[in-house]
């Protein structure tokens, strides 16, 4: 049995994108990685035939798609406390700490937000993200702490991704970046995809190859060679505050991947070595799936996100909070 069928036809064809990535377009809250499953599973057929992922979409095609049930969760629920910023029957939202890992993967199978979850929900959390994602809508890296929103239902989950999708959840980061930016604030506008040679990193590229990506920026402080900066970011690629502030000239403190040879450099000019990326996702807001009303939420800064300007702003000659 499936949970629901969904059916459609292609209005355009796509020459030009795989099935796989068109219907990630079309089902945001569900993962390419999913879709390469039901695929390959046999649960998404066109005009009642199996295809491949590959397969290009062409104008007039009916696609059926199965999403079967969920099956029992593979991870474990976990006595991990959580910092609960809100929470109703719909959905929670949290205030991740840094170095917690989101959900389980390769090399990260237990002790993630999603096993905090899966105790702290007691199991009531949306199927869509799939046995390794139950609840979770999008994601902050290992390393970036703050605001998270989780949903408890299908539901809930299907309408905060199509806001998501639709680019009207607002996201702003506090960031630490190396170096003071020419100008106070600014708005980058530079497509994203997965670096050439380095398989773990992203990288600007031109937009035939990329994914658009925007991100605002404006400098709360002026720090000893480093800034304070608030990002805002408008779509929500992967590691895209990092990348897009690489691509500006200031990586992020502490941010070994992006910024490694300037981090070491920084560290020998000021004497100062940063515990972790810092970056925090500080403000979220969107519409509440069952109120329809405007909510917000803040998550406020961590004590390593603290210290790092307290130092660097006495290093300024500022007088320490």
């Amino acid at each position: 049995m499936s949970t629901r069928t969904e059916q459609f036809t292609v209005e355009q064809s796509r020459p030009d994108v795989r099935l796989d990535t068109f219907l990630r377009e079309k089902f945001p809250a569900t993962s390419r990685g999913t879709m390469q499953r039901l695929i390959e599973q046999g649960h998404i057929r066109i005009n009642g035939k199996t295809v491949k992922p590959t397969h290009a979409p062409r104008a007039g095609e009916t696609i059926e798609i199965f999403f079967p049930e969920p099956k029992s969760a593979l991870a474990l629920p976990e006595q991990i406390p959580l910092e609960i910023l809100f929470e109703d029957k719909s959905l929670l939202v949290v205030n991740k700490p840094a170095g917690l890992v989101v959900h389980p993967a390769a090399g990260h199978e237990e002790h993630t937000l999603v096993n905090a979850l899966l105790h702290h929900c007691k199991g009531s959390l949306s199927g869509i993200g799939g046995v390794a994602r139950p609840g979770i809508v999008h994601r902050l890296d290992k390393e970036t702490s703050g605001c998270l929103v989780v949903a408890k239902n299908d539901e809930t989950h299907l309408a905060l991704s199509k806001q998501f999708a639709e680019r009207t959840v607002k996201k702003f980061y506090d960031a630490l970046v190396i170096g003071l930016p020419a100008r106070d604030a600014g708005e980058i506008h530079a497509a994203i995809a997965r670096h050439p040679t380095h398989r773990k990193r992203m990288a600007v590229h031109d937009d035939d190859n990329g994914r658009a990506a925007h991100t605002s920026w404006r400098v709360l402080e002026k720090l000893h060679h480093a800034a304070h900066v608030e990002a805002e970011i408008h779509t929500g690629r992967t590691h895209q505050i990092r990348v897009h502030l690489l691509h500006l000239g200031h990586p992020l403190l502490g941010d070994e991947t992006y910024g490694a040879k300037q981090n070491k450099k920084f560290a020998e000019l000021t004497g100062y070595a940063a515990p972790r990326v810092l970056l925090h996702a500080h403000k979220l807001s969107f519409l509440h799936p069952r109120t329809e009303k405007l909510v917000k939420f803040e998550a406020p800064l961590p004590k390593d996100f603290k210290q790092a300007l307290q130092a660097l702003r006495v290093k300024n000659g500022k007088k320490a909070a």
